[in-house]
This record gives C-alpha cells, sequence and structure tokens, in this order.
C-alpha cells in the first residue's frame, strides 16, 4: 500500500471526502423508508449526527433544541458556558473582535476558572428539558468533573484530546486512566481523538463506549498546518471501523465510531457514514444556525491556548434555523442544509436500508468528483462551486 517518497522512507497514500464517491449499486429504496438509526450504549438515537462541542456551537439552548428535534448536541464542559454564568456578554466579544484581536481575546476570556458548580448547573438545565445531556472535557478534568456530570444526571461522558493515547507519559501532571473511568463512572463513556487502528482497538480495550475520530480536520482547527499531524478523514474512518468490527468479533460487544470533523455538507456525512461511521460530529454546519451562541462565528476548542494555539476563529455567517440545517426544507443550494434529508436521499440511491448496509457500498476512488462538468458553478460561485 506505501510509495517510496525518497531513500529508504515509504509513505501510504491517505484520502479525504473529496477524493471520493459513493457508486449506487443493484436497487434503490424510498428515502422515507430508510432507518438513520444508530445505539450508543444500548440508547438508540434516530439522528447519527452529533453538534460539537464547541463554545461556538453549543449551549444549554442550543443542546436542547437539538434535543428536541432528536439529535445530540454535546456541551463543552471546559468553555464559557462553566466559565461565566451569563457567557453572552463574552460570546459577543468574541464575535465583534477583529481577525486581528481574536485569538488574543479568546485567550484572555478563557483565562477564568471553571466553576464546578456551573457544571451541575449546566447539566441539570439540559435534563430539564427532558432531553439527553452529552457533556465533553479533556483527560486532565476527566475524573473530576466525571464524577460531577454523573451525579448531576449526565446520559454521557466524552473525554476528548488532540490526539488520545491508551499510554500517555507526563511527569508534570496526573494522567487520566481511560479503563479505570471507564469502570468507575456508571454512564458511557466515550473518547476521543484517535485515526489508526491500532490506537481505536486499544481504547476500545480499555471500555470506551464510542471513540471519536480525527485529528485536525475541523473548519475553525489549525493542528494540520501548526503540528503537521493528521491523516484525512476517509482513511482515518475506515481505519478505525476495522479496528471495531475486529474488536466485536473477539469481544462481541459493538462500539460505535463517530467521525469528528471535516463536514461541511450533507455529501460528505454520506461518505463517513459509507466509510464505516456509526455516526458524526459536526461544528461549523451547526455554527450557521441562528440557534448557536456563536453569533456566526466558529472557534476550535484550542484556539484560547496560552502558548500554542491550535485553531482560530472564523466567521460563518448565520444562513437558517437549526431546524432547517438538520431536517429542512433547505434554502440554500450548497447541500449545508438537511443533512438528514440529504443522508436519506443518498442512502436510498446507494439502495442501503440502513446504516449498517451504508457500511458496504462501493468506494471509488475519484478525484475530478467536485470539477467534473461544474464550470458553471465554479464560475458564478454557487452549488458545488462556492
Amino acid at each position: 500500500m506505501a510509495e517510496w517518497i525518497g531513500m529508504g522512507r515509504r509513505a501510504r497514500r491517505c484520502y479525504g471526502f473529496d477524493e471520493v464517491a459513493l457508486v449506487p449499486g443493484m436497487r434503490t429504496v424510498n428515502p422515507n423508508e430508510v432507518d438513520t438509526s444508530w445505539e450508543i450504549a444500548g440508547v438508540k438515537l434516530q439522528i447519527p449526527i452529533l453538534a460539537a462541542a464547541m463554545d461556538g456551537v453549543v449551549d444549554v439552548n442550543f443542546a436542547i433544541a437539538m434535543g428536541k428535534l432528536g439529535g445530540i448536541a454535546v456541551l463543552n464542559l471546559d468553555g464559557v458556558q462553566t466559565r461565566y454564568e451569563d457567557p453572552s456578554e463574552i460570546l459577543s466579544d468574541i464575535a465583534k473582535a477583529t481577525p486581528e484581536e481574536a485569538t488574543e481575546i479568546l485567550q484572555k476570556l478563557y483565562q477564568p476558572k471553571i466553576k464546578e458548580d456551573l457544571i451541575k448547573k449546566r447539566i441539570e438545565q439540559i435534563k430539564a428539558a427532558d432531553v439527553p445531556a452529552f457533556v465533553s472535557c479533556i483527560p486532565q478534568h476527566a475524573e473530576k468533573f466525571g464524577k460531577i456530570a454523573q451525579e448531576a444526571g449526565a446520559d454521557c461522558f466524552i473525554v476528548q484530546s488532540q490526539v488520545s493515547s491508551a499510554k500517555h507519559i507526563s511527569t508534570e501532571y496526573k494522567v487520566c486512566d481511560y479503563g479505570k473511568l471507564c469502570t468507575n463512572l456508571k454512564m458511557p463513556v466515550a473518547i476521543g481523538n484517535a485515526v489508526t487502528y491500532k490506537m481505536t482497538y486499544e481504547l476500545l480495550e480499555l471500555g470506551a463506549s464510542a471513540v471519536l475520530i480525527g485529528v485536525g480536520p475541523g473548519a475553525a482547527c489549525t493542528t494540520r498546518g501548526v503540528l503537521g499531524i493528521g491523516v484525512p478523514q476517509i482513511t482515518a474512518t475506515v481505519d478505525a471501523t476495522a479496528a471495531r468490527d475486529t474488536y466485536f468479533k473477539k469481544s462481541g460487544r459493538y462500539v460505535p465510531i463517530i467521525t469528528d470533523g471535516g463536514m461541511r455538507i450533507g455529501g460528505e456525512i454520506c461518505k463517513a457514514i459509507a466509510a464505516g461511521a456509526d455516526a458524526v460530529m459536526v461544528g461549523s454546519a451547526f455554527a450557521k444556525s441562528i440557534d448557536a451562541p456563536g453569533g456566526g462565528y466558529h472557534w476550535g476548542m484550542a484556539t484560547s491556548h496560552a502558548n500554542l494555539p491550535r485553531g482560530t476563529r472564523i466567521k460563518v455567517g448565520t444562513t437558517g434555523t437549526l431546524e432547517q440545517i438538520l431536517l429542512g426544507p433547505a434554502t440554500v443550494d450548497d447541500g449545508s442544509q438537511n443533512l438528514i434529508g440529504a443522508l436519506k436521499t443518498s442512502m436510498g440511491s446507494l439502495g442501503a436500508q440502513n446504516l449498517r448496509e451504508m457500511h458496504d457500498v462501493e468506494m471509488i476512488i475519484a478525484p475530478s468528483i467536485q470539477t467534473e462538468g461544474k464550470v458553471f458553478q465554479v464560475g458564478q460561485r454557487v452549488g458545488m462551486g462556492k
């Protein structure tokens, strides 16, 4: 699989969303009759899309709105929602900052300490609306915040870092023991992020209820530029789901894989599912909703890092309601709205009646898929030419 890139060094060719396409099979299905449901730790959900745990995307109100529509929005426990009793002014300051000021302002506004009572309060606010409460934090806070989240009634606890490792080494701070965390907490624990077969398999063995896949693909993430690391999402997802399937055969426990980041439009979500994902995590597409707290702006969780930001604030604008973006009807022509409608229509065209069948559709390497016959769209910057 690898090619020579120089004397004594080989590299593997990997693929992203724009380099592959899905091939229709021998049957088609009514899109209204396909099943898009998936499960995490025995809980069945109808929408296989999670809103990313980013402060410009998810607050309590957004999490409730997403839950009412049948989806999941993940609240960031390391963000402004748990640092400020009323973060609305803070979010306004971030939105008003010039591009030159944005990172410095974010660094300043994320300095106040996280308030543990606000963690409890935010989760209870979400649960009071009778919707699932999914929350996320970094490994350094996982043990403490996990207990608080569990007591507050959270339904799933996600531990996210730039790169998750089952064998993290540090003499400066206490390392999060994922195995103990998964055993000690009485709620599902998802872990991310990984991009390889071996790492995914190790996280599954430690007891993860789901594994998030993706390093650096997000619209607001600069990790690939700052650090030079990452694997394109199609290859990363295929490798991770191979680990899931091997683990399932050996253990009998099926653990969902969630492709996290890099998906702007419906077609990319469809490709992620076809690559083997059970669900996807999306940020920038939801940041465009009028329901999102970012006011048309979106920034990565590492943007506010004091010494080495691996993210930036981007302007995504507001294009419609959360319901439009998730369920339609779409009023834009670029595939960024009615994401579930796109998934159902794609599944129907491919003959996949459920997500497991979607995993088996034919995928081809097709670098011209974005440009073939699209000269007018590109020239006029409409549709696929935007």
